[in-house]
């Protein structure tokens, strides 16, 4: 049974942008692929119940890093559609503190805190997840054919997500608002370079980013992996 792909676009909060989430359908099991900030929840709940998505049948939830506009719903939506929360154990803080640099070596945990609770992660969206991802890892147990890649650049514990067919959801290492590029918030810009060639070698299909359009790795300019 093939697996349906719904991306699902939402705003930021104070109109600076919008993110992706994306809605993955095998029969009448779904996955959501990050959640978006808390002040679009409605929107998301309105969409999922569009797309047939009832309490029951969301099976998981994977997050490709901890900050707060791609998991400000996951407290949420698990109690309400009773999913599994998972997510790399390196941004752990981000979620469970809300602290955005948590696994980041710039900027400094008031900052973070700050950003956070302005920018919509009070405590009431704070969570632990119910299991860890890491490289190498397969979600056949959610019946899906994806596998974890350990992408750290914008954050230690970012990851990606890629099918057999060579596609691949990449969170914000890479975004695509004018073209694709490396993000412009990025902790290690080493560990970033690094990611992009690792992406380069194993992705063959579409490249699905947190922000902005879907874009191929032949698209990537090279000076950004330089």
């Amino acid at each position: 049974m093939p697996t349906e792909l719904k991306t699902i676009q939402l705003p930021l909060p104070l109109g600076i942008g919008k993110v992706n989430c994306y809605l993955l359908r095998k029969g009448d099991a779904f996955t959501l692929i990050d959640t978006g900030g808390s002040n679009a929840r409605r929107k998301l709940v309105s969409t999922l119940e569009g797309a047939g998505c009832a309490p029951g049948q969301l099976s998981a939830i994977v997050l490709t890093h901890g900050d707060f506009d791609h998991t400000g719903n996951a407290a949420y939506l698990r109690q309400r559609y009773g999913a599994r929360v998972l997510m790399h154990k390196a941004d752990l803080g981000m979620v469970e503190h809300g602290d955005m640099f948590s696994s980041r070596s710039i900027g400094n945990p008031l900052v973070g805190k700050l950003a956070a609770f302005l920018f919509g992660f009070p405590r009431r969206n704070w969570f632990s997840p119910d299991a860890y991802l890491q490289e190498g890892d397969a979600l056949a147990d959610y019946g899906l054919d994806l596998r974890v890649l350990s992408i750290p650049g914008h954050s230690l514990g970012s990851i990606g997500l890629l099918t057999s067919e060579g596609d691949l959801f990449c969170g914000d290492l890479i975004d695509s608002n004018g073209g694709p590029a490396l993000n412009r918030i990025m902790d290690d810009a080493i560990a970033a370079e690094a990611s992009v060639q690792k992406l380069r070698e194993l992705v063959t299909g579409t490249v699905y980013p947190g922000h902005g359009p879907p874009f191929t790795m032949a698209q990537m300019p090279e000076s950004d992996a330089a």
